[in-house]
Order: structure tokens, then C-alpha cells, then sequence
């Protein structure tokens, strides 16, 4: 339960670190405005998991369970949609495509990792209250 906590607060603190960089959504780079808006959804939604995790609320785990799989969905659409001269023109350095697709291919294996082991434990979320407060 602790590592499902641990992962989330990181989760949140990569969401909250990407403000007023641009955001990647769905084959889009967003800049400006929008990213930071974006960005404030994702910080928002990271919140929520977190403190539903150390409520161990039972709505959390497939909120979160979704949530990953949303962010794989995200990844694979945003990796065939934007191309890497645009990643490297934003890093203003040279990004090797073969990097961007290992880099999305073992970021999915983990999230798909931490769904099965989400499901395995989701006897230990016992709050059935749709409510964090």
C-alpha cells in the first residue's frame, strides 16, 4: 500500500513540475495557457488519487487503474502524432526516436506492472464512501 502511495505522490510532483512547460495530450503539444490549464487537471486528478489511496478508498483503485491506462493511451497517440525533430526542438537537443520509443515502451510496462499489482491488492481498499472528506 505504501509503494501504490509512493508512486502516486510522484506522480503528482511530475504532473505539478511539467507548469508552464509544453504538455503533450493526445498527439498535441500545448502551450501557453492551455498547458498550464492541462497541467492543472493532472496535479488535480494526482491529488485526489493520492489522498484516496491513503483513505484507501475503494472508487480509488479503478479511478487509478483508469487513470494509468488513460496515460498509456496518451503516451502510444502522442509518440506516433508528434515527432521527434518537435521533441527536440523544445529540449533544444537532438532526441533519437529509438530513445522516445523505449523510454514509452518500459514506461507502459511499468503502468500495465502497476495496474495488475493494483488489482491484486484491491481487497485492502475497504472505504466504500465515494467521498474524501
Amino acid at each position: 500500500m505504501v509503494f501504490v502511495a509512493a508512486v502516486s505522490l510522484c506522480s503528482l510532483l511530475l504532473a505539478f513540475s511539467s507548469y508552464g512547460n509544453p504538455f503533450p495530450f493526445m498527439g498535441t503539444l500545448y502551450a501557453g495557457e492551455a498547458a498550464q490549464r492541462l497541467v492543472f487537471v493532472d496535479t488535480m486528478i494526482c491529488l485526489y488519487l493520492v489522498i484516496g489511496i491513503l483513505k484507501r478508498q475503494k472508487l480509488t483503485v479503478w479511478l487509478l487503474i483508469g487513470y494509468n491506462l488513460f496515460d498509456i493511451c496518451n503516451a502510444w497517440v502522442n509518440l506516433a502524432l508528434i515527432p521527434a525533430a518537435e521533441y527536440a526542438r523544445l529540449a533544444e537537443a537532438p532526441v533519437p526516436e529509438h530513445d522516445l520509443l523505449f523510454n514509452t515502451l518500459f514506461a507502459s510496462l511499468l503502468l500495465v506492472l502497476l495496474n495488475l499489482y493494483l488489482y491484486r491488492i484491491r481487497e485492502f481498499f475497504d472505504n466504500r464512501s465515494p467521498y474524501l472528506f
